[in-house]
């Protein structure tokens, strides 16, 4: 295992749904799908964002295309209409996912190198 952050193993979009920001996650490979399921549960997110998310993180799997998606709940302020938020519509969001760390198999590594 090597501690890597997520931007690693996967790429990723995210932007507003409201009060709510949604970020996709995207294996690099699909071998790293399984993995990624795995590892990133909403509560591990909601840990690593609670700076930005104030309410529930619900994901949604998307095993045809490798990705997870996830919405932060309450992350935006109020919407992009309404929030005094220098990013209303949650487009760095997803790259503060993406700055997480985690333990990540050296074959899965090696899969993307």
């Amino acid at each position: 295992m090597k501690k890597v952050h997520l931007l690693k193993i996967a790429h990723g979009r995210s932007g507003d749904k409201g009060n709510g920001s949604n970020v996709g996650i995207i294996a690099r490979h699909p071998k790293i799908y399984p993995f990624l399921r795995e590892t990133l549960t909403e509560t591990r997110v909601k840990e690593h964002m609670k700076q930005i998310c104030k309410g529930e993180v619900e994901r949604y799997e998307m095993p045809n295309i490798g990705a997870l998606n996830f919405i932060l709940n309450e992350s935006l302020g109020g919407g992009g209409t309404v929030s005094l938020k220098l990013d209303a519509q949650g487009k760095t969001h997803a790259s503060t996912l993406l700055r997480m760390e985690i333990d990540v198999p050296e074959e899965l590594l090696d899969l993307v190198d």
